[in-house]
Order: C-alpha cells, then sequence, then structure tokens
C-alpha cells in the first residue's frame, strides 16, 4: 500500500489537503496529515531520519508540500526547507521538490530562473536604496512593490508617486526588507491562472479585479471565469512550470501591449476559485499523477 503524506503547518488540515487526503484515500493509499513545524531530523551514522514529534522515523512513499507555515526568520525558511530534503535523502518522494519550492517562493530567483530560459517576465529590479527606488517610480510610471517572498498577494502595493515610494521604501528598509519593484504594463484587469499538472494543462481560468483594486487574487475579491486559452498561453505555463523545477503549480499570466508576461509560478497553489469556475478538482489529477510516478 502506498503511503502519503499531506504536509502543512495548520491545525485543522486547509480545504485543499481534505481534497487531496480523500482523493489518495480513494485510490487505496494511507494517508497522514503533518504539520510541518512538528518534523524533526536526527543525522547519525545510521543515516538521516525524519521523525514527527515523538514518532522516530517516519516511512513514506510521498509527500505533498501545501505550505511551509508562518515563517518569522530565515533560519525557519531553511530548517523547513532542510527538513524536506531529508525526506527526500530518505527515499520520500516530496512534491513539490524542495529546491523548486525555494525557487518559486523567493520572487527575484523565480524571475531570475524564468528570464533565463527565455520566458518574457515584467521588468523587475531589487534595490535596498530609496533614491534608487524614487528614481525607478520616475523612470518606470507605475510600479507595484512586492514582499520578496509572501502570497496572496498580500503586501503588494501599485504605486504611481514617487512620493509614496519614498515612504514605503524608508519604512521597508528601516524593517530590513529590500525593494522588489516590478514595472506596472498590464492593458486588462484580469490575468490568466493555468494549473498544470505534470506534462498537463488541466485548465485556466480568468481572475478579474474587484471593484476598487487591482488585485487578482481570489483570496482578495477577484471574480473567476473559465478561460478557453489558445497554444500559446498553455506551452508558456508548462515552461514557466519546468523552468523552476515544479511538478504541479499554478501559473500567473498577464497581458500587456506586447502580447503575455508571466508573473508569478506558485508552487501550492489554492485552487477553490479554479474548482467553482472550471468543475475540475486538481487534487485528483495530483494524485493520479503522484502514484502513477510511484509506480514506476
Amino acid at each position: 500500500m502506498v503511503r502519503v503524506a499531506i504536509i502543512h503547518d495548520s491545525p485543522v488540515p486547509t480545504l485543499t489537503s481534505k481534497q487531496l487526503l480523500m482523493s489518495f484515500i480513494k485510490r487505496g493509499a494511507e494517508t497522514l496529515y503533518l504539520r510541518i513545524s512538528r518534523l524533526n531530523i536526527e543525522v547519525s551514522d545510521k543515516g538521516v531520519v525524519v521523525n514527527y514529534g515523538k514518532h522516530k522515523g517516519l516511512s513514506l512513499d510521498s509527500a505533498i508540500v501545501r505550505g511551509l507555515g508562518v515563517i518569522v526568520s530565515t533560519e525557519l525558511l531553511f530548517k523547513r526547507l532542510d527538513i524536506l530534503k531529508g525526506l527526500e535523502l530518505s527515499g520520500t518522494f516530496v512534491v513539490n521538490p524542495p529546491d523548486a519550492l525555494l525557487a518559486a517562493r523567493d520572487k527575484l530567483l523565480a524571475t531570475l530562473k524564468l528570464k533565463t530560459q527565455g520566458i518574457r517576465v515584467p521588468e523587475t529590479t531589487i534595490v535596498e536604496d530609496v533614491y534608487e527606488a524614487v528614481d525607478i517610480a520616475k523612470k518606470w510610471g507605475t510600479v507595484v512593490v512586492k514582499p520578496l517572498m509572501g502570497s496572496l498577494g498580500y503586501g503588494s502595493v501599485k504605486i504611481t508617486d514617487p512620493d509614496v515610494i519614498y515612504i514605503i521604501a524608508r519604512t521597508w528598509l528601516i524593517h530590513g526588507q529590500p525593494l522588489y519593484i516590478q514595472k506596472f504594463t498590464r492593458v486588462r484587469e484580469r490575468d490568466i491562472r493555468v494549473f498544470v499538472v505534470g506534462d498537463e494543462v488541466l485548465g485556466a481560468i480568468y481572475r478579474y479585479a474587484p471593484p476598487h483594486s487591482w488585485k487578482t487574487n481570489v483570496a482578495q475579491g477577484a471574480k473567476v471565469e473559465k478561460a478557453n486559452v489558445n497554444e500559446e498561453v498553455k506551452e508558456l505555463a508548462l515552461r514557466a512550470t519546468k523552468a523552476l523545477g515544479l511538478l504541479y503549480a499554478g501559473v500567473d499570466i498577464g497581458e500587456d501591449s506586447e502580447g503575455y508576461v508571466v508573473y508569478e509560478v506558485n508552487s501550492a497553489p489554492q485552487w477553490g476559485g479554479f474548482m467553482a469556475a472550471t468543475g475540475i478538482n486538481p487534487a485528483e489529477k495530483i494524485a493520479d499523477f503522484i502514484i502513477k510516478l510511484l509506480k514506476k
């Protein structure tokens, strides 16, 4: 029997975690839900052993990582990623792989990887100087300042006034946060979320920014509808997923005056909006995909 764990840090499994658990149970797998903060590791002459609290020696065929939990320090981030690496070294098939999780979580690293694979991304810079940030805002007109690591659109700010970026830059730098800045060129108040599992595009949705907002995150009130995208968009989503080494992903694609541009590649995408618009439950596809790979 295949033994699979869903890893998050919520005390109670989230909806997507529950759907994954049910999908694997339907396929005859033994399932576990593990909180990432309770995982620890031992390295000795006997090898690498990953434990769960006081339970020694996890034995898993696969682990699907749905979240790294609240990260309050660089040390905590690397501890949790290293634990997942330890699972890999002990023979567990980790999805998505730890190196890919880090690449997707670090917005600048993700942008660099996408660009080197010939994938269009927004004009981007990162600085640690207030006046450099002001000069960039004057040069580009409208910019978006984002946390280097963040999700669901929280903390991202669209700015047109250099005086505003001056105030934000001073605040962020006081707290040791670099300024990750992208030029805003979107020509429609929507983007395209494409869901990829392995080499398959499951489908796509349009996400429309709610009134009085520019953000297209479903968590921030965006409206969704099914999108029948062309082959160019599908190929772009597949290439972006592979560029970061991900096995499944939600790829956010925008439209500007020059064509399509990849904004972000999500390594543990939420899919409530996608499921509502398309009727497709990605958990079923992910379970099929992982079990097929485990049987090879």
